[in-house]
């Protein structure tokens, strides 16, 4: 793929890249006046036909290819772009192999984006969290995981007076319990769900069966907490990932700014048993105005007074220093892989640029 190629009817017209593309090429394209987003796969490469035989090599290629090219096929099936509901879904236009390479290409969309949507009012966040919890009801109603749900699949984008969610990057989404190998699998190891990482690890007794929406909610449960406070929940430094953490039995630390309903709900969501965690729906549901408005001091404290209880740990979190307004310390117990911009990009977030 070069500038001014010419492939399936697309016209290359920038310069291709793989800057966060991961085992992409991608570049925009024109065709019939449209512009387009071409994403060309390094892997896997498509055997090219031969006189003879194929041998086990050959084969095996062959096989890796048929379940890559059925899997986008029976997801693009699934999603159509003008399906009812599907205006916050940026879906695949067109999937094709040309020669031994395969491609798939979306619109190109209005790349802006918001990079804080914790300084929003409770009312716009509650319009936010429904248009993702929406999408991802959407996905789930049809049994479909995303498979890579993290801030950089999510455009916030401000529609009239209110900010929506648009999801974006389905090239890791799958069947629910139905995922591709655990060699093969993506996903993010940041805002990956515990039966995720064991899975991928090929741990004993996690198969591919425990791969459902359910993963898909974790992740959500770590993005509402992203979006209502400005950072994820907090988790011992030895560990690399609120999944890791969880994994090996450590409780997760929430804000205690969240309305008690709502640290309730997340809590739910991060639960180590996936039969354990709400469905997008009920996520829906749940979310107004007042479950997504952050207590302040004096909140906390009339509620300790009214629900007493167990005296809170004497630990400083994380949190409370983040949420200060600056950056914690190393010092302090920060850690970079807690901070919004410090995370993993996703293979298309240059489709926003």
């Amino acid at each position: 793929m070069k500038l001014g190629d010419v492939i399936n009817g697309y016209r290359i017209v920038t310069e291709p890249t793989n800057a966060g593309g991961g085992k992409c090429m991608w570049a925009f394209a024109e065709r019939d006046g449209q512009e387009y987003f071409v994403k060309r796969f390094l892997d896997p490469k498509r055997p090219k036909p031969s006189s003879g035989p194929p041998n086990r090599s050959a084969r095996i290629r062959l096989q890796a290819c048929e379940e890559f090219e059925a899997r986008h096929r029976h997801i693009m099936k699934a999603l159509q772009p003008d399906q009812a509901g599907g205006g916050n879904l940026v879906l695949a236009q067109d999937f094709f192999c040309e020669s031994s390479t395969y491609y798939k290409v979306t619109e190109r969309i209005d790349t802006s984006n918001m990079d804080s949507p914790h300084t929003l009012g409770a009312r716009e966040k509650s319009i936010l969290l429904k248009t993702l919890g929406q999408s991802l009801r959407q996905l789930h109603d049809i049994d479909v995981v995303h498979g890579d749900l993290k801030p950089d699949n999510v455009l916030v984008q401000k529609q009239t007076v209110f900010h929506t969610a648009k999801l974006i990057d389905f090239d890791d989404a799958h069947l629910s319990g139905n995922p591709p190998a655990y060699e093969e699998v993506a996903g993010d190891a940041l805002y990956g769900s515990p039966e995720w990482q064991r899975y991928v690890r090929g741990e004993e007794g996690t198969g591919p069966q425990m791969l459902t929406t359910a993963s898909d909610v974790f992740a959500l449960g770590l993005l509402t907490h992203l979006y209502l406070t400005g950072a994820l929940p907090t988790f011992p430094d030895s560990y690399g990932s609120p999944a890791d953490a969880v994994n090996d039995g450590v409780a997760l630390e929430f804000d205690p700014r969240l309305a008690p309903g709502m640290g309730v709900l997340i809590s739910r969501m991060c639960s180590a048993v996936p039969g354990a965690r709400p469905g997008a729906g009920a996520f829906v549901n749940a979310l107004n105005p007042s479950t997504c408005e952050l207590r302040t001091r004096t909140d906390e404290r009339r509620t300790a007074r009214s629900e007493p209880g167990p005296e809170p740990s004497g630990g400083r979190s994380r949190l409370r220093t983040n949420l200060a307004g600056s950056e914690p310390s190393a010092g302090s117990g920060g850690d970079p892989r807690r901070r919004p911009d410090a995370e993993r990009r996703s293979r298309v977030r240059i489709n926003w640029s």
